[in-house]
């Protein structure tokens, strides 16, 4: 228990209606949630908080918001616990090959760069809010592919997949998904690159798996994530949770990270008031891409 405070349970809570979350209560954990992650809980979110707020205070058997409140902000305990309420708050809904055309687009892009890569140049990719890992896993897939189709001497890659839950990334690399989690896999790919388990689910191959590093990362420490000359930045369906200016300022850094030649893909519509010199825009309106300028390295 967190060092100067006792959290009061109430025994057989669990049986008891879910109470309300009063406007001023909202506000608090809307402002906690912000400032510890960035994410902007509006109101018309309000139902999702108070919902998953609720469910693992029953589990705990706390009965009221500010109590819990008070739980997760204070002392180790509070530490261990909050880590414990984010992987409800932020794990997203997602599929292998969400959103193909920003996936055909890498693929393009990347066999354009194995055309001009020696062979001791590896590809970096990173995949940003990975979730639980088909975003990541799509990426290699993709990477495999054009090796495949790359004449002569390849080179190696390798693939930075980062997010904030500690489960969802344990289910990462797991790497065992149901069914319908396949989405805009062809049934060659899935052939190609995954082997039924556990009746119904599909587990990825060792090929795969082996080429990504899965670990956590908080967006709000992105600028000091020692992550840098990237070939592909893929950031789809996070920005969405962030406030304009937040998501303008992580664009920038994330452009910073860009290789010269690198691309940065992110969902279409996520920001539509956004350009920075040292990128181009891709002339693709299924996509929202941009690649770094090779000549503008002056500006960093």
């Amino acid at each position: 228990m967190s060092k100067g405070y006792t959290v009061q349970r109430t025994p057989n809570w669990s049986l008891q209606q879910l109470p309300e979350m009063d406007t001023q209560q909202f506000h608090q954990w809307q402002a906690l949630l912000e400032a510890r992650t960035g994410v902007c809980v509006t109101d018309q979110r309000r139902v999702f908080l108070q919902t998953s707020l609720g469910t693992r205070m029953r589990e705990l058997e706390i009965e009221d918001y500010q109590s819990y409140y008070e739980y997760v902000t204070q002392g180790p305990a509070g530490a261990i616990e909050w880590s414990a309420l984010i992987d409800r708050l932020t794990v997203r809904e997602t599929s292998f090959m969400r959103h193909r055309p920003s996936f055909d687009r890498v693929q393009s892009h990347l066999e354009g760069l194995l055309a001009a890569r020696a062979a001791d140049q590896p590809l970096q990719l990173w995949s940003l809010g990975c979730a639980s890992g088909e975003e990541a896993y799509s990426l290699a897939l993709i990477t495999e592919q054009c090796l495949v189709d790359a004449a002569g001497t390849v080179p190696e890659y390798a693939i930075w997949a980062t997010d904030i839950s500690l489960k969802a990334l344990e289910q990462a690399r797991a790497a065992r998904y149901p069914a319908s989690r396949m989405g805009g896999l062809t049934e060659a790919e899935k052939n190609r690159w995954m082997q039924p388990v556990d009746g119904d689910k599909l587990e990825i191959l060792p090929a795969l798996r082996d080429r990504i590093c899965f670990t956590r990362l908080n967006i709000l420490e992105l600028a000091q994530a020692p992550i840098r000359d990237l070939d592909i930045i893929f950031c789809q369906n996070l920005l969405i949770y962030f406030r304009r200016w937040r998501r303008r300022d992580l664009l920038n850094l994330l452009a910073k990270k860009l290789a010269p030649g690198g691309m940065l893909i992110i969902g279409l519509g996520e920001i539509v008031d956004w350009n920075n010199p040292l990128l181009e825009r891709v002339p693709d309106d299924r996509v929202q891409a941009y690649v770094r300028r090779v000549s503008h390295e002056s500006l960093e």
